[in-house]
């Protein structure tokens, strides 16, 4: 059978890793996929290193179009990233009728409906488990190993960079700014790391995993999206201390009036599998009706992690490019026409409708009284207690010292009446500081 032939546009860190992978293992691919796949087209703005690469076993181009208007090319695989450029040869590619793999977890986050519907009127395919978590594969177990399940809730630490630098404070005590520079030297973060530790990454590839999930469509703009940069070593220091670890994650869940889907630091309890997920390492917790809590561990980026998931994507086009369409998985697990609409059945939650349980962290005056007032007004909110830690105050500000510190565990609560209580407690004379809000997942 002729091979498949590939075009790539964007030969960066996970372009020539996915070269190398094919070359590599071409053997082997050609077994499971039953035919060949070969990169004969490579576009990059900088010719000279696509060359480097490649040698003389693909034909390299300054033009990405080029690849598009070959009619040899069977599969388009998008490396560039961004919303921009990335979006209109992805569509040209498809209004073309070649099949698209792409990583772009950005661009299917915000324009995935767009793109799958066009796929889904030219019977192209488009994949992208490069897109989520590198090389896990998180994409395929939710579209098709778990497809006998009713996802009930998932949870990923889905940001090497932020858990990195969240390992880093827990295991030096070191505050967040002096962590971060040292992330962006050892090269774990960009020189703008804006949309990692913002959350905003993790946004984009929860979203995606919430669409499969739940048979909704992509909805980034309802995303509830919370950083790291207000946590404090002193909040990850409490959290150990009470038997939790402080994580960042992407969380979407069904509930009776819709899907919750957000991104927020989380106390975990330190003795869940995900809770020791260390250093820039990956890690998603699916459960499922039948299944049971499943756990999917790896690496989340990184050259050949992220090419052996594109490689992935490229054998599943070459075994079912000549199915008939209705015979392929659909790009979100749930064939097209069932999707639940934004405002159907399944809406995404506004955040304030949310249910968790928090933690609080109170600078407050060392003087009695304090103590009573706080909960009052929790309990006047409807908000149930799990436990209270009261710091000594020389702990906290040395000996002399009349502030110190209240912690306090709630059990579960609606994030509207939590945000109603904390707004009557920040106005108390005696609380100090802005309160330190966390929420608490348990992932029973």
């Amino acid at each position: 059978m002729k091979p498949i032939q590939v075009g790539l546009m964007g030969i960066g860190t996970v372009g020539s890793g996915t070269f190398n992978v094919l070359q590599r293992n071409q053997g082997e691919i050609r077994r499971r996929a039953g035919r060949g796949i070969e990169i004969t087209m490579v576009a990059d703005l900088d010719m000279e290193r696509a060359k480097s690469v490649v040698g003389g076993a693909a034909r390299v181009v300054k033009d990405a179009r080029e690849i598009i208007a070959n009619p040899e090319i069977d599969v388009v695989v998008e490396l560039i990233g961004g919303y921009g450029i990335a979006k209109q040869l992805v569509l040209e590619a498809i209004a073309a009728g070649k099949h698209v793999v792409t990583a772009n977890k950005a661009l299917l986050a915000v324009h995935g409906t767009e793109i799958f519907q066009a796929a889904a009127d030219k019977g192209v395919m488009v994949a992208y488990e490069a897109a989520v978590a590198g090389g896990i594969p998180i994409i395929k177990s939710l579209r098709e190993g778990l497809t006998a399940n009713s996802i009930q809730w998932l949870a990923g630490i889905i940001n090497g960079t932020t858990n990195f630098i969240l390992s880093e404070m827990r295991d030096k005590g070191l505050d967040f700014d002096v962590v971060l520079k040292e992330a962006q030297r050892l090269g774990y973060a960009e020189a703008d790391p804006t949309f990692d530790i913002e959350g905003v990454d993790a946004a984009h590839k929860v979203t995606l995993m919430s669409a499969i999930a739940f048979g909704i469509p992509v909805q980034f703009d309802k995303a509830y999206v919370e950083g790291i940069t207000g946590l404090a070593a002193t909040d990850i220091r409490y959290a150990e201390q009470l038997g939790y670890r402080i994580k960042l994650l992407g969380i979407t869940k069904r509930t009776d009036k819709g899907v919750e889907l957000r991104v927020h630091p989380s106390l975990v309890p330190s003795k869940r599998l995900i809770a020791n997920v260390e250093g820039a390492m990956n890690a998603v917790v699916v459960h499922g009706d039948a299944v049971g809590t499943t756990l999917y561990y790896g690496k989340g980026a990184g050259s050949e992690p992220t090419a052996s998931a594109v490689v992935a994507d490229l054998v599943d086009i070459a075994r079912l490019a000549d199915a008939e369409v209705a015979h392929r998985v659909p790009p979100l697990a749930f064939q097209s026409h069932t999707l639940e609409g934004a405002m159907g059945s399944l809406p995404v939650l506004p955040m304030s409708e949310v249910v968790t349980s928090y933690y609080l962290r109170l600078r407050v005056s060392d003087e009695a009284g304090v103590l009573a007032k706080v909960t009052g007004l929790l309990a006047n909110a409807g908000i149930s207690i799990d436990a209270v830690l009261q710091r000594e105050a020389d702990e906290v500000g040395g000996e002399g010292s009349t502030q110190t510190d209240l912690i306090i565990l709630t059990h579960e609560t609606r994030e509207g009446n939590m945000d109603a209580a904390l707004a009557e407690i920040q106005a108390l004379p005696t609380v100090l500081a802005k309160i330190n809000r966390i929420r608490k997942e348990e992932l029973n």
